[in-house]
């Protein structure tokens, strides 16, 4: 054989002893795999098996513990888990009830010693007889027997003690026991005779040296009226105790100048109206201050707008030869005007009487214009030497006060509808405004130089010219005035200045310095007006809103 072919025939043999070790090895790894997988799941099984027992464990001491707590609660409240039988509790044999056994005993156990306390006698005011006649005669619906034969120790327990009659008393029954308890409440809580309206049993009678006190403490407790009327009480100089609310037309403001703000006789029903033809009733709550009603008037921007004193209608009127009147009851409007006989370019200004008796508007020429309220008709005139610019009723509607170009004031008697006093107004060139107070006692003039006059009504019509205050705080024309309903306050406003309003305390004729504050603006204020009680005081600027404010000196609206 050559060399060759040996060289082959090794060759061959190697190749396969090589290919043999290589399946060899081959079976030696899946081998140890398989090993090491086997392992791996005894692992898992094992550790399976330790969470199931830890698992059971917890779960049996959890349970161990619930039981243990329910014996307890048990024990403790009674049964809480399982309908209420007697005598088949945990770990004991049940027994037949035994019916002469008593429900209740006694634990002496703690009533060793003696403990002294003071003793009330008079603590007990009610017996069982006492008790009986205090249920009126009824019979009871139900008796426990069982009170008879259950007895307490009022000793044992400090609060009861109180309960004793005599200094040794320990047990007392369970009757005796309720009977008083009832005693005590009845002391400590004392019948509330002055509550009952249907009682019969009159007051006793008093001599003429006693008083009767007690009688006006039992009118008193029966109505729930103040004791301190608060509005009575005089309003201090100086500071003047107020808030600011949300604005009285904060859910449709006006987009134009707020000519007129009223406040209805109720204290909660206001007006506003001014230049964009929208006459606004709102709701007063100092709170959320709901719209009621809005109306638009397309051919008049209002320049005055005034509930009559009823409060059954409202006039308004702009710069227009007619004028308009809204009837609250019956919502409807009507247009009233070019007045017959007369030939008025305008009829913007204009007072109402406070009896609604009479309308008066400010006239071309000196003329006064009395309509009547009632048919909306002309019913007379009166003339002033000068020009009007200012109307004011007094003594409830039956005089009227004019003022104007000429420097006087002008009383005027309309049963007669003559000039009953006419005097010059005390350092004014040309008057633009009038007011007087509720009662007619005092009266305000104001005029184009910002000052301010305060007169005594019946001084004045008796001679007397000085005024009582003049009150310079302003500078410009003064465009409105009003005192408020008891004559505390005088408001006072111009429209030409930023923030032109003061408040006048009239018993001192001083202004209050806190008005309006550094926090608060009034914009340019054009009207104001105070609420039928003077809590709420509204002030209507050129910006469209209605402001409003609180006056905590008065509690009524």
């Amino acid at each position: 054989m050559s060399l060759i072919s040996q060289n082959a025939v090794q060759k061959r043999r190697l190749r396969k002893s090589e290919a043999d070790d290589g399946n060899d090895e081959d079976i030696g790894s899946l081998t140890t795999i398989d090993a090491e997988v086997g392992k791996e799941a005894k692992l898992k099984n094992y550790s399976k098996e330790r969470k199931k027992k830890r698992t059971k464990v917890q779960e049996s001491q959890q349970n161990k513990e619930e039981e243990e707590m329910r014996q307890l609660e048990s024990s403790l409240f009674g049964s809480l888990y399982a309908p209420l039988e007697f005598g088949t509790e945990a770990g004991a044999a049940v027994v037949a009830p035994d019916r002469d056994a008593p429900l209740f005993f006694t634990d002496r156990s703690a009533g060793g010693g003696m403990d002294y306390f003071p003793i009330y006698e008079e603590d007990m005011a009610h017996e069982d007889e006492e008790d009986v006649v205090g249920i009126k005669g009824r019979k009871p619906v139900w008796v426990d027997e069982e009170e008879e034969r259950t007895e307490v120790d009022i000793v044992k327990v400090s609060r009861l003690r109180k309960l004793r009659k005599e200094e040794n008393e320990h047990l007392i029954s369970g009757k005796e026991y309720e009977a008083r308890l009832r005693g005590q409440h009845a002391k400590l809580n004392p019948f509330t005779g002055w509550a009952d309206m249907d009682r019969k049993t009159s007051l006793p009678v008093v001599s003429d040296g006693e008083s009767d006190d007690e009688g006006c403490v039992d009118n008193i407790l029966q109505n729930n009226d103040e004791l301190v009327v608060k509005d009575n009480v005089k309003l201090l100089p100086g500071m003047l105790e107020f808030s600011r609310l949300v604005d009285a037309n904060i859910q449709d403001p006006s987009s134009g100048p707020i000519n007129s703000v009223q406040f209805h006789r109720n204290g909660q029903l206001m007006l506003a109206a001014g230049l964009d033809k929208h006459l606004r009733f709102f709701q007063i709550d100092g709170k959320r201050n709901p719209k009621i009603q809005s109306i638009f008037i397309g051919d008049c921007p209002v320049h005055k707008a005034s509930f009559l004193p009823d409060g059954s209608e409202v006039i308004l009127s702009g710069r227009r030869k007619f004028f308009y009147s809204f009837n609250l009851v019956n919502a409807a409007v009507s247009k009233i005007g070019p007045l017959t006989g007369r030939e008025e370019k305008s009829l913007e200004s204009f007072e109402i009487s406070p009896d609604s008796r009479t309308i008066a508007f400010v006239g071309n020429e000196g003329y006064i214009l009395l309509i009547s309220a009632k048919t909306k008709q002309l019913i007379g005139t009166l003339k002033m030497n000068g020009s009007v610019r200012s109307l004011a009723f007094a003594d409830g509607g039956n005089q009227l006060l004019s003022s104007g170009g000429d420097g006087h004031v002008y009383h005027w008697d309309l049963g007669t509808r003559k000039c009953i006093h006419k005097a010059f107004d005390h350092g004014s060139l040309a008057g633009i405004s009038l007011c007087t107070s509720q009662d007619s006692s005092l009266f305000a003039t104001g005029s184009t130089s910002g000052i301010v006059n305060v007169y005594k009504r019946d001084d004045f019509l008796g001679g007397k010219r000085k005024p009582l205050k003049t009150i310079e705080n302003l500078t410009t024309d003064i465009g409105e005035m009003k005192f408020n309903h008891d004559a505390q306050i005088l408001a006072i406003s111009s429209r030409k200045e930023r923030n032109g309003m003061r408040l006048v305390h009239v018993p001192s004729f001083n202004v209050f310095q806190n008005w309006p504050g550094p926090r608060f603006s009034l914009h340019y204020p054009r009207c104001l007006d105070f609420s039928p009680g003077s809590g709420f005081l509204s002030v209507g600027h050129a910006g469209g809103k209605v402001l409003l404010y609180k006056l905590h000196h008065y509690k009524n609206a």
